[in-house]
């Protein structure tokens, strides 16, 4: 029988969350994802309806990541975002991806103001590094690419705001269901002196913590990007909820979007647990017969091996859970509470699984 290496192994699952993250991304991509995004978080838009924003501030066709993702479908309902240049490459700094990275007007702006907003959806909250430190370097990074593109020389006059706002969806309990908004202010130190807000208000960067509909504070645009991009949630359901709690229309290109991300959820779920019960079950009965063998040269072979059988079942079913508790962490991006919700786990048992990872190597 031929087994695949490692490295295969990490190319196959590379590819899955790969696709994963692709199919988030043209989630968060359609335009009136982003103007609900951008009514709720920039100041600019709080006092607009979000279909106007849609229609009237959102600036050409914004893209998403690098790549194209359905060329064929390119240009023909004028729905999806696909275009500010998302590659930031510097000889000393680096290439940097975004995400999603779009021009955005500023309402009612006498010289047309325009922004430069990045959209980042983010499964692990604790990366190694801060990620507000990162939020805050693509803020600086935007800054400074604009040097040659939108300004030369020492026209600083004309550098844009950026925003930067990341989507968290597995934050610790207690930033859930939180958004923060982080911003350059004006403090006086001695004396007091008032410059205009512009000159020095160019860049924010805003966290938008999920949570679930037990906790507080759910509502809105948490509620609305819950939904979106929940893994345990049927098509049908994410419909109903997106077009009677948020007016949002399915189109028939939306709602392949919706149904191609809950079948990549679903997916990767199902593999998880199918993998898990074949590791778990095929450690546990190994532990059982090894017991059961040992118990049988004390008091009877034939008893022995019942219980160990028995013991073998039990242990392998348990050993099977904690598997697919582990590989949809791990494929997913998420924390042990969701995975057990994911699988169905009821709550009372809960707390002995979440006992049982800590030990479980």
């Amino acid at each position: 029988m031929e087994v695949e290496t490692i490295l295969a192994k990490y190319l196959r699952t590379a590819k899955e969350n790969a696709t994963y993250d692709a199919a988030c991304k043209r989630l968060l991509a359609n335009k009136i994802i982003l103007a609900w995004i951008m009514k709720s978080c920039v100041e600019e838009y709080q006092d607009f309806e979000v279909n106007e924003i849609a229609e009237k501030y959102i600036e050409g066709e914004p893209q998403i990541t690098e790549i194209a993702v359905y060329p064929d479908e390119e240009g023909d309902t004028g729905e999806q975002i696909k275009g500010a240049v998302t590659e930031d490459s510097t000889i000393t700094e680096g290439t940097i991806f975004y995400d999603i990275r779009f021009y955005a007007v500023v309402p009612h702006s006498k010289k047309r103001i325009r922004l430069i907003i990045n959209i980042e959806a983010q499964n692990d909250f604790y990366p190694g590094y801060p990620i507000l430190k990162r939020g805050i370097y693509y803020c600086g990074r935007m800054l400074s690419s604009q040097y040659g593109v939108e300004f030369t020389d020492t026209h600083y006059e004309k550098l844009k705001k950026v925003y930067s706002i990341w989507i968290c969806a597995n934050p610790p309990q207690y930033r859930e269901n939180t958004i923060t908004r982080y911003v350059m202010k004006e403090e006086n130190l001695v004396g007091m002196v008032t410059e205009k807000k512009e000159y020095y208000d160019l860049l924010t960067v805003v966290m938008i913590c999920l949570g679930n509909s037990e906790k507080e504070n759910y509502g809105g645009i948490l509620k609305l990007l819950g939904v979106l991009l929940s893994g345990e949630k049927e098509p049908e359901e994410k419909k109903k909820i997106l077009q009677e709690d948020f007016d949002i229309k399915m189109t028939k290109k939306f709602e392949g979007e919706v149904q191609t991300m809950c079948n990549l959820s679903k997916g990767l779920i199902e593999r998880s647990l199918k993998k898990g019960w074949e590791e778990g079950l095929e450690k546990g009965m190994e532990e059982g017969l090894e017991k059961g063998m040992e118990k049988g040269m004390e008091k009877g072979m034939e008893k022995g091996m019942e219980k160990g059988l028995e013991k073998g079942m039990e242990k392998g079913m348990e050993k099977g859970i904690l598997v697919s508790i582990r590989n949809l962490m791990k494929s997913m991006g998420w924390p042990a509470e969701q995975a057990m919700r994911a699988l169905q786990i009821p709550e009372v048992e809960q707390p002995t699984y979440t006992a049982a990872l800590k030990e479980y190597v």
